[in-house]
């Protein structure tokens, strides 16, 4: 029966990820779990792509299998591994599960087994019972019997996976860059999606690209994804912080200068345009460069060539420009401070990075990356978020992106151990430690900007949050019952459910 209903969904076309969230609540149902992880092999870790039955932070975790002894037993063999309900060895989902969050799990059932696609390590199943004795041994026959089948749908799906970057990228490209390996970008909201599908096709390319985007929104973090996935992914990326550059020494340090062109350059200097040679060169807010620099960056843009300071021949460079900016540089070219015929060269592909308030629950996996980030740095058993930190997170709306999300667990953490919180006890981040201030943040984003140099959101985004906080609010006065919800709100239930799931709420 199980077998049969894998081997079901292999024949299906399917979205890569429903088959492997379809895959792991399939083995939920038949083994009688409490929870089912499908974790994918990532360097020294374990990185989950698929859960069930665990809190929405877990998929940003990244599981250091050396420091989790049931996890490395599991890779350790090729046969499934069952581990005693009274066992010592801690439990990597300790706190995570959702109906026990930041508690330590009661005695259990746990088994798993590693995975291997076309005769190579890929990672590993896991599951969890609450009860002991749920995976006896005819239950763990059956998870040996079905490891192929499973195995089969991580195939199916890296193969939809190939074949789509096959398409998008050169018939000479030999090196399938896929886009599963991001590693660094976390999320799974529809924009984000979106946005990742339109930079692996984009990246192929040699167009310039403009990167769009808020303070803290991970501006580099994408240039960076344009370049692995281009066909000068093992060429240099060469990084230019525009706005720590002093006006004097710009044209310098991007371009070089020779011998005696100024006072102090006692040696010929390549600038960072030859570092890149061959490569990309990314020029984080470019909006800051000086006027004078502006004219020659354009140059280069139009013929390739640049010219060192001092110097009397130009020089050929083979440099793709990846740009960023937080500014609205049409306001820039209307004050003078930006060149009109150097924004068109730059923008041929503008690429807008949406906040962090606008992708719904990433803020979640984003959190638990960074939980994980400091439980390892502290020395901590487990740090986990309470349910009430979770809405706390949902509900905020981040001025300062997913930097200021990093920069709030962190403190959160600290502030936690600070209070006399035990390292080897499972830290739970309440509200409290978080130091959210949910009004300001709101006024932040609604109120009108003043500044010329920062653009209006849209009005749909504006009506978004302001929807997402009558709908926290109405929540919270009726113990999180979204029919009483509904009620406060004058809104037919099921449109609730609609709206609150098109808001990234459910």
């Amino acid at each position: 029966m199980l077998r049969e209903s894998l081997a079901a969904d292999l024949i299906v076309e399917l979205p890569n990820a429903v088959r492997l969230q379809r895959l792991v609540q399939t083995l939920r149902e038949y083994f009688n779990s409490g929870a089912v992880g499908l974790l994918r092999l990532d360097d020294d870790s374990l990185r989950p792509v698929a859960t069930v039955g665990l809190v929405h932070e877990a998929l940003g975790r990244r599981f250091v299998i050396a420091q989790h002894p049931r996890l490395a037993a599991i890779m350790a063999s090729r046969e499934p591994t069952w581990f005693e309900p009274d066992s010592r060895l801690p439990d990597p989902y300790d706190g995570l599960l959702d109906h026990h969050v930041g508690e330590p799990l009661p005695v259990h059932d746990c088994m798993g087994v590693s995975l291997y696609v076309e005769g190579s390590l890929w990672g590993a199943i896991t599951l969890d019972a609450l009860h002991a004795g749920t995976f006896d041994s005819r239950a763990r026959e059956e998870l040996k019997r079905c490891t192929l089948q499973i195995e089969a749908a991580v195939r199916v799906t890296r193969l939809e996976q190939e074949n789509r970057s096959l398409r998008a990228s050169r018939s000479d490209q030999t090196d399938l860059r896929l886009p599963a390996v991001e590693g660094e970008i976390l999320g799974r909201s529809e924009g984000l999606q979106q946005l990742l599908n339109e930079l692996d096709v984009l990246a192929d390319s040699e167009l310039p690209v403009l990167l769009l985007g808020e303070t803290g929104v991970g501006k580099e973090l994408f240039a960076r994804r344009l370049h692995r996935l281009s066909r000068r992914g093992h060429k240099p990326l060469v990084q230019v912080n525009c706005a720590a550059l002093p006006e004097s020494l710009a044209e310098s340090e991007l371009f070089g200068h020779v011998k005696g062109a100024f006072s102090g350059a006692t040696t010929d200097r390549a600038g960072r345009f030859d570092a890149a040679n061959g490569g990309t060169l990314f020029l984080d807010e470019v909006g800051e460069l000086p006027l004078t620099v502006q004219a020659k960056l354009l140059r280069t843009l139009q013929n390739g060539e640049i010219q060192r300071l001092g110097a009397d021949k130009p020089l050929h460079v083979d440099v793709r420009i990846i740009a960023a900016t937080n500014r609205h540089l049409p306001d820039s070219i209307r004050d003078g401070l930006f060149r009109a015929d150097l924004y068109h060269r730059l923008s041929v592909y503008p690429v807008p990075i949406p906040p962090l308030r606008e992708r719904g629950h990433d803020v979640l996996i984003l959190a638990g990356h960074f939980l994980e980030l400091n439980r390892t740095r502290l020395g901590l058993r487990g740090l986990r978020l309470s349910p009430a930190a979770e809405q706390a997170l949902l509900a905020y709306t981040w001025p300062g992106n997913v930097r200021e999300l990093e920069h709030v667990i962190s403190r959160a953490a600290l502030k936690q151990l600070s209070r006399g919180a035990s390292r080897s006890l499972i830290m739970t981040l309440e509200p409290q430690v978080l130091d959210l201030d949910v009004n300001a943040s709101t006024a932040t984003v609604c109120a009108p900007q003043e500044s010329l140099e920062v653009p209006l959101r849209p009005l749909s985004a504006t009506v978004d949050d302001c929807q997402r906080q009558a709908i926290f609010k109405a929540l919270e006065r009726c113990g999180q019952n979204w029919a009483g919800a509904a009620r406060l709100l004058e809104i037919d239930p099921s449109n609730l459910h609609k709206l609150a799931r098109r808001l990234g709420l459910k």
